[in-house]
């Protein structure tokens, strides 16, 4: 993002050969502002590389099962609704 502290570091930064280095992208990321927009971008492009909107590949699959289970209309939704156990 153009308008976000990532833009003052090298982007390497933010994909990190080890877990080790999300810790540090995480930490830049944690008072950017746009740092909600970057998340949402990669969520909503499926990015599934690198630390965006301080979340790593790890956090952000998470966060996307999570949207899942419990979007509207999804089966999980559904039988939630209709009283049907929740798989």
């Amino acid at each position: 993002m153009a308008r976000g502290r990532c833009a003052e570091v090298p982007t390497a930064l933010f994909f990190p050969a080890d877990g080790g280095g999300v810790a540090a992208a995480a930490k830049i990321c944690s008072d950017c502002g746009v740092r909600r927009q970057c998340l949402e971008y990669a969520l909503t492009n499926r990015i599934s590389y690198g630390v965006w909107g301080g979340a790593s590949e790890r956090e952000r699959s998470r966060l996307l099962r999570e949207r899942a289970r419990t979007r509207p209309g999804s089966r999980r939704d559904a039988r939630r609704r209709v009283g049907g156990p929740a798989v």
